[in-house]
């Protein structure tokens, strides 16, 4: 037989959710993958159940229904500080992932540079391999996470790059860019004429007093940046799949037109549910926000206690905890081991760094404060069960 795909050859399995799987063998608290314990707003789940009478349930429009479009484009303008045409701007895609996908595949050529931040999720490389573009990684410095603006501004001022992939609130380490550093950004990316894709999935999980701001809504921005996100985390929905791209007319319509390829359309009596959620009041995400602070208080006032280092995040809901003092080679087989010995599943911190690393494993604490409760008491024996030899 023929030789398959050079181009996935490098290609391994999702390393965060091969530990959910790890994390089930040995019935481990599964702090691994990233989704909440928890119900979806009632708003939502209510309407979801008149929909399964009602209807939809044929195809929608390709790219959304025009309710969700309009509900998402009326919750967005005034929170971007843009004005977001439903018909002209938006497209819905099945979660954030076809998002940055259909972003990365419209904008980027074989041969192209896309420059990524490095800690970052594991999909944006592939994204970029994908489309035949080659990452140029730029370092977050721990234990604060900043980039430093030299080493960005080379990365940027490579040939052929033609984008950058801003994660913020960033995932896995939390950190929230500030208002100066998306400044410094801005600059960069004005300068070498870059578009920029965000991926905005915790847009609403912030911890005071950092605060999100929305790159589109930068001065100057909102022409070169395509908006990416989802209902996920935000609305605790992550098996709906519901993602959507936000940019100019111009670059939605190529969006639509690899997203009709990619997927044909998202699931339409999801969307129709959804909308009920889009509509919801400003104290829905004031709430949410306090509900996230009180678990990272919760979770990391534990490790506090039990002497985990740890960096506490800015935004999102995961922690970077420190285990080079256990002298493990491989994270991932500590991670296997904390597992099977201590019965808590983390996700190695190698898989979302580009240069070698070896300090992380990463927690999330999208979960019940009986959960994150439980996980606590089960690493107590974190230093004592953890050791090499142990």
């Amino acid at each position: 037989m023929q030789e398959l795909s050079r181009k996935t050859a490098s290609f391994t399995d999702s390393v965060i959710r091969r530990m959910t799987r790890v994390s089930a063998k040995y019935d481990a608290i599964n702090l691994s993958q990233g989704f909440p314990d928890f119900d979806p707003p009632a708003a939502i789940t209510d309407r979801l159940a008149e929909v399964a009478h009602e209807g939809p349930h044929q195809y929608a429009i390709t790219w959304g229904a025009q309710n969700f479009r309009e509900a998402l484009a009326a919750k967005q303008s005034p929170l971007m500080g843009i004005d977001i045409d439903p018909d002209r701007n938006v497209v819905v895609t099945c979660g954030s992932t076809e998002a940055m996908m259909c972003s990365v595949m419209t904008v980027a050529n074989p041969g192209d540079r896309v420059v990524i931040f490095s800690p970052f999720y594991e999909n944006y490389g592939a994204d970029s391999i994908l489309c035949g573009a080659e990452p140029t990684y730029v370092e977050l410095h721990a234990p604060d996470f900043t980039f430093d603006e030299a080493e960005l501004e080379a990365a940027c001022a490579r040939p052929s790059t033609k984008a950058l992939i801003l994660c913020n609130p960033s995932n896995p380490c939390g950190h929230v860019f500030s208002r100066d550093e998306l400044l410094a950004i801005a600059r960069i990316v004005e300068r070498h004429d870059l578009y920029v894709i965000t991926d905005e999935v915790y847009e609403h999980i912030v911890y005071a007093p950092d605060v999100h701001t929305y790159f589109a809504g930068l001065p100057g921005m909102a022409e070169r940046t395509i908006s990416c996100s989802s209902l996920s985390k935000t609305y605790s929905i992550t098996g709906w799949r519901l993602g959507y791209v936000i940019a100019t007319s111009e670059v939605t319509d190529r969006v639509k037109k690899v997203h009709d390829f990619l997927t044909v359309g998202a699931a339409a009596p999801l969307m129709e549910a959804a909308v009920a959620g889009l509509r919801l009041p400003r104290s829905y995400y004031d709430d949410l926000a306090a509900l996230y602070a009180h678990k990272r208080s919760l979770f990391c006032d534990g490790l506090d206690r039990l002497g985990i280092a740890h960096v506490k995040p800015q935004g999102a809901y995961y922690v970077m905890c420190d285990i080079s003092d256990f002298g493990y080679d491989s994270d991932e087989e500590f991670c296997v081991e904390l597992c099977r010995r201590v019965g808590v599943g983390a996700v190695p911190g190698s898989c979302f760094f580009n240069a070698p690393e070896n300090r992380f494993v990463r927690f999330h604490f999208a979960k019940s404060d009986e959960v994150l409760n439980a996980a606590l008491e089960r690493l107590a024996g974190w230093h004592d069960l953890m050791g090499r030899d142990a």
